[in-house]
């Protein structure tokens, strides 16, 4: 298959630089938004002058129907995604008896229906070619769990089983499902915090202090590289 990537929730923070990396790396890329247009169109043009190939797309992941008109229009655009990068995800924290039942369902159908509806959408084409390649980007929270943070680690504890069952499924096929699960990370999901939390997060990060998105983007370049090709159901 062609080296086409879609990746969600990728015009700001993570996605953003997965998007970036993916580009410079040889890949033509799909930048997905819900709603920062202006970020997204700023990436694709960023990598245009580059001399990369992007897109944008418009598109919430929690409606399927959106979901398949953007698989549809990057195969119309440029040919089959051979890489999916689940990153579009939302986040915050609450007690558990005050979250909500608007919380609890917006977090899993943005988290987790996401990348269900997305992964529907491009394996039948995988599935055709016996080739592709899926990155959930789960959390650390997902592995551990979090205080205050229940629906948050639910969601993500949910992408890891997701990933590993899937991966299991499909690895006949050739299509390989690998995770990562990113520790405190520098973005703008850091805002919701009070600033004198982060120099203690710092201090609990084995290497002293916080990742980059360019940390990650790292990462799911290599899962998604042929440097991979033997490497499917783990989280990293």
């Amino acid at each position: 298959m062609e080296k086409i990537a879609l990746v969600t929730g990728s015009s700001r923070g993570i996605g953003r630089a997965v998007a970036r990396e993916l580009g410079r790396q040889g890949w033509k890329v799909c930048i997905n938004y819900r709603v920062r247009q202006d970020c997204a169109e700023s990436l694709a043009a960023e990598l245009a002058a580059e001399g990369h190939e992007a897109m944008t797309y418009q598109a919430d992941v929690s409606r399927r129907q959106e979901v398949q008109n953007m698989v549809r229009a990057v195969e119309e655009k440029w040919g089959p995604v051979s890489l999916l990068v689940n990153n579009a995800g939302v986040a915050g924290q609450a007690l558990f008896q005050d979250v909500t039942d608007e919380m609890w369902h917006r977090y899993f159908s943005t988290n987790v229906d996401g990348a269900y509806h997305t992964i529907q959408a491009v394996l039948p084409a995988m599935l055709h070619a016996h080739d592709g390649c899926i990155v959930n980007v789960s959390s650390i929270w997902g592995l551990r769990g979090a205080s205050c943070e229940v629906t948050y680690s639910a969601t993500k504890g949910a992408l890891i089983a997701l990933t590993r069952s899937l991966a299991s499924e499909l690895a006949p096929t050739g299509i390989r499902v690998n995770c990562v699960a990113p520790g405190v990370i520098q973005t703008d999901m850091l805002s919701a915090l009070p600033p004198e939390v982060l120099p203690q997060l710092a201090r609990e990060t084995p290497l002293g202090r916080l990742g980059t998105p360019e940390d990650i983007a790292a990462a799911v370049s290599f899962l998604a590289s042929g440097k991979a090709s033997f490497i499917t159901g783990q989280v990293l």
